[in-house]
């Protein structure tokens, strides 16, 4: 490990210190990506950043690269950055999702995810953030005893009339229609 400290290194991360960049890299557990101290992406919690002496300790450790300050030199293949970002919704969609936030955590400017995971996905991060949420929404219905209002609110639409006007859309049924129509066979077994 070189002879930086720790609170050098986050003050470096914090304030986007140029003069850093090729001392340390540093990655964030939580996005799996790496990037240079002088990155421009929003400063990630400090109990999920882990320091590294090089790119390629960070490549090791499982840590890809990131979009926006390219540490490594090498773009990140636009299919593994569509990955990380689904992977992001699919482990966060309980939680408010805007495509900048999206954005942010992978990287990237908001047009140009937006386009990308549209040309990689067949749809938009929206469509499918929505898609996530009603999944989740189908197997809190028939596997809990949770109130139609109640896992709204688990897959992240607090709002009661805008999850049941969604769940009608992308599945034809009502929330309780659904639960009805799928726990009335088998015992709550069907999907």
């Amino acid at each position: 490990m070189n002879e930086l400290g720790l609170l050098e290194k986050w003050h470096a991360v914090l304030y986007n210190d140029e003069s850093y960049n090729g001392r340390f890299f540093y990655a964030v557990k939580t996005t799996g990506i790496y990037c240079r101290p002088s990155c421009k992406s929003r400063p990630p919690n400090i109990e999920n950043i882990t320091y590294f002496d090089s790119a390629e300790q960070a490549v090791s450790a499982g840590f890809r690269p990131c979009k926006r300050c390219k540490p490594s030199g090498v773009k990140l293949p636009v299919e593994e950055w569509i990955a990380a970002a689904a992977e992001y919704i699919d482990r966060n969609y309980m939680h408010p999702l805007t495509l900048a936030l999206l954005a942010e955590i992978v990287h990237g400017s908001p047009y140009h995810l937006h386009r990308t995971f549209r040309r990689v996905k067949q749809l938009t991060p929206v469509a499918y953030i929505q898609q996530v949420r009603i999944e989740a929404a189908k197997r809190l219905l028939v596997y809990s005893e949770h109130s139609v209002s109640e896992i709204g609110i688990r897959i992240g639409l607090p709002n009661t009339p805008y999850f049941i006007t969604l769940f009608k859309k992308k599945t034809g049924h009502t929330p309780a229609s659904y639960r009805k129509k799928n726990t009335s066979t088998n015992g709550g077994l069907t999907e």
